[in-house]
């Protein structure tokens, strides 16, 4: 018998035969998710994107594809959960300074290929984006950086935290919340509780919006056990694009109680600034990421 690729210490279910078909697939498609992301050609940037969809389907039909790392495509994100019942690919489109667009895939970790594609439309959403729930066709594109799990009882859930190009000084990361329900990804679930004397108010999702000259904290943090991040102040922006918001050196945080709802944390840390942190110049000559930050997340 043939013996099989091995993935670290794990064996995948792809024949060697189809390991080499998937990284023929993966250098055009490594091409390709280049060229969306960094190609001064605005068409050209649109054309990658067009092409990229369509290869990535036809790569994925492999049998045993969800095995296949894809580790070239240094520009997309594909997040696994701590389960691996499924892997989710997200990437943006840079369209124009106050525009992105975002793709994504939901690739079940199935024998043969069960996959959602993920049609942003949060461009043409006017409600209240912290209450709605979206589905697959509707989704609230982001690219996303971490999945955490949660189970309650026989049911489990995962928190998606994700960053949003939004505008030129302004971007936004959030924690969404998927399910599935009758097998189809639905996006947002009222689980995070704040309770305050003017009564208790429920979220589907967190969403903060932040000035592009900053760097802002949100994630799990696995040895607190807490959904943490950045308390934001609103300044004047510092090039006349009117208030933005900034870190101001203290923490806010939700933490998962017995009832399996996530309840607000008001103050993490009791130690603050003198004053909070200045935003850095919008070009300041050092590198960052897709997320639009030195790796802060």
């Amino acid at each position: 018998m043939m013996a099989l690729p091995v993935i670290g210490q794990a064996q995948t279910r792809l024949a060697a035969a189809d390991w080499e078909r998937m990284e023929a697939w993966e250098d055009t498609l490594g091409l390709l998710s280049y060229a969306f992301v960094n190609d001064s050609s605005e068409e050209n940037r649109f054309f990658a994107v067009r092409a990229f969809i369509p290869k990535l389907v036809n790569a994925l039909k492999t049998p045993g594809s969800f095995d296949y790392p894809f580790e070239q495509l240094r520009t997309v994100s594909i997040q696994y959960p701590a389960d691996s019942t499924f892997r989710i690919f997200t990437w943006q489109l840079y369209v124009d300074k106050d525009n992105y667009r975002y793709y994504g895939a939901i690739q079940m970790n199935n024998s043969d290929l069960q996959l959602f594609p993920l049609v942003d439309r949060s461009f043409n959403f006017n409600g209240d984006y912290t209450t709605a729930i979206f589905g697959k066709d509707d989704w609230f594109g982001a690219l996303y950086y971490n999945i955490h799990a949660v189970t309650q009882g026989n049911q489990t859930y995962y928190l998606l935290f994700g960053f949003d190009g939004y505008q030129f000084f302004r971007k936004r990361k959030l924690v969404d919340v998927l399910t599935f329900q009758e097998g189809k990804p639905v996006f947002g679930a009222p689980v995070f509780v704040n309770d305050s004397p003017n009564g208790k108010t429920v979220q589907s999702r967190l969403l903060l919006e932040y000035s592009a000259t900053a760097s802002v904290r949100c994630n799990y943090d696995p040895a607190l056990e807490l959904l943490i991040f950045d308390h934001l102040t609103e300044i004047g922006g510092p090039h006349g694009e009117g208030p933005v918001n900034i870190p101001d050196g203290t923490y806010e945080a939700y933490q998962l109680g017995p009832d399996g709802y996530w309840h607000y944390i008001e103050k993490v840390f009791h130690e603050t600034l003198d004053e909070a942190p200045r935003p850095a110049p919008l070009f300041d000559g050092k590198r960052k990421d897709l997320l639009g930050n030195g790796g802060r997340r």
